[in-house]
């Protein structure tokens, strides 16, 4: 079952330990955490909860998942989204030549799984990490949208600079590098991220508000690199 609980690397080395920088694994899922649930009322969890119930497009399963992300591309020509935090927005342009990529993260903002997501790990002169929560909600929308992977698309050739945008991976039974299809990254470091290269696959750039993102990865985490005050996101498809 796909519920990904994130996997940090070492504080002490957080470029050169390749394995699990920007990895999740086959695990159970973040549990709520009251001290980072800001608060939120019990009704409003509950509600939020039933909210998620409702459907808004079949439930992916790995053997159909290819050509319904090649139709989903097909019927849509989008490649620019706006990611919306408090430190101001995000916007990244999605690359054609990857289009299984390109049609998930467009799927994935279509059925509103980033908003009330957060950046969750904060990886500082390295990358920001996004798409999981520790809220009840997160969980029940990956159940509602389905378990499976992206096939990996490094044939493209889009390399770890600054700015790029890409997808986290699986790290355990994953010979092929498959992506997640709920996290992603975006490189902060300015030299790079060379090591990353055919271990993830790239799919994006930003191409507005990398200020945002330096500002981001500056913010006080924990030990699990989580900030210490959580990074809310909203995603909306601009173009």
């Amino acid at each position: 079952m796909i519920l990904a609980a994130a996997v940090f690397a070492s504080c002490e080395d957080k470029k050169t330990s390749t394995q699990n920088e920007v990895e999740t694994m086959l695990e159970e899922p973040i549990q709520p955490d009251s001290s980072r649930l800001d608060n939120t009322k019990v009704e409003e969890v509950v509600e939020a909860e039933v909210e998620q119930e409702k459907r808004k497009g079949p439930l992916l399963v790995q053997e159909e998942l290819i050509p319904f992300l090649m139709e989903y591309a097909k019927e849509h020509d989008e490649n620019r989204v706006r990611i919306k935090t408090r430190f101001g927005d995000i916007d990244v342009e999605l690359f054609r030549d990857t289009p299984l990529h390109r049609a998930n993260f467009l799927y994935m903002v279509d059925q509103d799984y980033y908003d009330g997501t957060f950046f969750h790990r904060v990886s500082e002169g390295f990358v920001i990490q996004g798409g999981n929560s520790d809220n009840p909600d997160t969980n029940k929308k990956r159940h509602r949208i389905g378990e499976f992977l992206i096939p990996s698309e490094f044939e493209a050739g889009h390399r770890h600079v600054r700015g790029a945008l890409a997808a986290a991976k699986y790290s355990e039974q994953n010979v092929s590098k498959a992506s997640s299809p709920y996290e992603f990254y975006i490189v902060q470091d300015p030299g790079g991220a060379p090591h990353l290269n055919n271990d993830h696959t790239v799919f994006g750039r930003v191409i507005s508000g990398m200020d945002v993102v330096d500002e981001i990865n500056k913010v006080p985490t924990d030990e699990s690199e989580w900030p210490l005050r959580n990074i809310h996101i909203e995603m909306e498809i601009i173009d």
